[in-house]
């Protein structure tokens, strides 16, 4: 059971929130992506866009006075306003129905799916899934459902769960080094301040992690990137992943990827120089 920090009935008033966002599919920003992954890629008007890349858009543009202290817009619009302090992408799953193309007037339909809370090893928890429906002229590309979750701050003496090891088997791996200026270009492309993944003095002393953290999104894009390195006529159908552990700019780490035999479906993820599991993902291809 969670505790009666905060009154979760109030949040359920946000499910079935909903909200549209429109943005046009600039090529600029997709030369951007794939300068920053190291792709010698540009794009012209009608192109596909990769997947995953669509999070460039859609951006939540909230005025500087109404940040809140971690950088991001502040609670209680769209999103419900869960009062625990530490945010992260927890994973999703996400569905391509057809091409989203470069150059299109595109649309986001976002609906608040569900808010959960509970009571975790490390304190108290809560999960916000968030659905988006993305499409132009009427043709819907692509349905995904996105997985929030709000932590506490570190607690003095707490132990935090063992890590799992990552697999073994990978026929396909990939050195990213994230240093501050690929994390700096992400979030610049993303219109993303959450201050976790540029500012060292906010996350180490405030949030009280190590570094500078990688963004979840980011390393699901390098995932599915990896994949498209490898098999580059692969036609994804969906990408479903889960964030399992952090990874800071401190060091290296490793993509990797396995497909299985039936040729439709790819294991992805992503771990430290340690080998523990960072992040998992399964693809579908058509």
């Amino acid at each position: 059971m969670i505790s009666d920090a905060f009154d979760t009935s109030l949040l359920q008033q946000w499910v079935g929130k909903t909200e549209t966002a429109r943005a046009r599919v600039a090529a600029h920003a997709a030369d951007a992506l794939a300068a920053t992954l190291d792709r010698a890629a540009t794009f012209d008007s009608g192109a596909a866009l990769p997947p995953l890349w669509h999070w460039m858009y859609f951006w939540a543009v909230a005025p500087q006075a109404e940040l809140g202290p971690d950088g991001h817009p502040q609670r209680g619009g769209f999103l419900p306003p869960v009062p625990l302090p530490r945010r992260m992408w927890a994973g999703g799953r996400l569905s391509f129905n057809a091409p989203l193309p470069v150059g299109a007037d595109a649309t986001r339909t976002s609906t608040i799916l569900s808010v959960n809370a509970k009571r975790g090893a490390s304190g108290n928890l809560a999960f916000v899934t968030v659905g988006h429906e993305i499409g132009h002229d009427g043709q819907a590309c692509i349905s995904e459902e996105h997985d929030i979750v709000y932590r506490e701050m570190p607690q003095a003496g707490g132990v935090p769960p063992p890590p799992k090891p990552a697999p073994q088997d990978a026929a396909w791996s990939r050195l990213i080094t994230p240093d501050p200026v690929l994390l700096f270009r992400y979030s610049a492309l993303t219109f993303n301040g959450h201050r976790i993944h540029y500012d060292r003095e906010y996350v180490t002393k405030v949030e009280g992690y190590p570094g500078l953290i990688v963004h979840g999104p980011l390393i699901a894009t390098l995932l599915a990137d990896l994949l498209r390195r490898n098999m580059p006529d692969a036609v994804m159908r969906s990408f479903n992943f889960r964030a399992v552990g952090s990874l800071f700019d401190a060091e290296p780490f490793t993509v990797c990827g396995r497909p299985d035999a039936d040729g439709r479906t790819v294991h992805l993820w992503a771990q430290n120089q340690r080998a523990e599991l960072a992040m998992q993902a399964e693809v579908t291809l058509a």
